[in-house]
């Protein structure tokens, strides 16, 4: 039995959830809409307010997992159009910096040229300090993806901590070469 997939998911006022044939779960919300294709087989109610999640049956092995991932899935997708999520990444480095050219986001991460980022439609980025962004979005994946992808332009290294990190990533630094006479 599955902990998480037994919950049930909570709407909240101002949230339409609809399901069409074969598990596309439409929510529409304050922020906007998402739209998901889930697995067919999971079975998906809504009463009083809330979404339940079940299985066919208890026979076969990845319908557990499948039941908690259907679950957190629809959980993420009534979240992310009520409040929306945002990632924050730091720059750290001499001369490391970040600024917004109308809509898209601009690094300067010790490369020869900048680096450019233009968001998606429903992504909007953030730049409240030259060494801090913020990538905001109502698509948990989205948001996560792009925030990987502006991370992997200069991730941390390992010796002096520079790149750019998440917001509180500990970056565990190594020593450096020691003298030998």
């Amino acid at each position: 039995m599955s902990r998480i997939g037994k919950l049930p998911v909570n709407l909240v006022d101002g949230v339409q959830v609809t399901i069409a044939e074969g598990n596309v779960v439409t929510v529409k919300g304050p922020k906007g809409t998402l739209i998901k294709q889930l697995h067919p087989e999971m079975i998906l109610t809504e009463e009083n307010g809330q979404i339940k999640v079940s299985c066919p049956n208890d026979d076969v092995k990845n319908y557990n997992a499948l039941w908690g991932l259907t679950r957190t899935l629809l959980n993420n997708m009534v979240i992310g159009v009520t409040t929306g999520y945002q990632k924050a990444l730091e720059l750290v480095g001499v001369g490391y910096r970040a600024q917004m050219q109308g809509k898209k986001l601009v690094l300067q991460v010790g490369y020869s040229h900048p680096v450019e980022f233009e968001p998606e439609e429903d992504m909007e980025i953030e730049v409240p300090a030259p060494t801090k962004v913020i990538v905001k979005g109502i698509d948990k994946e989205k948001v996560g993806s792009l925030a990987a992808n502006i991370r992997a332009v200069r991730e941390p290294e390992p010796y002096k901590g520079k790149g750019i990190r998440y917001e509180g990533e500990v970056v565990k630094l190594k020593a450096g070469k020691s003298g030998s006479k």
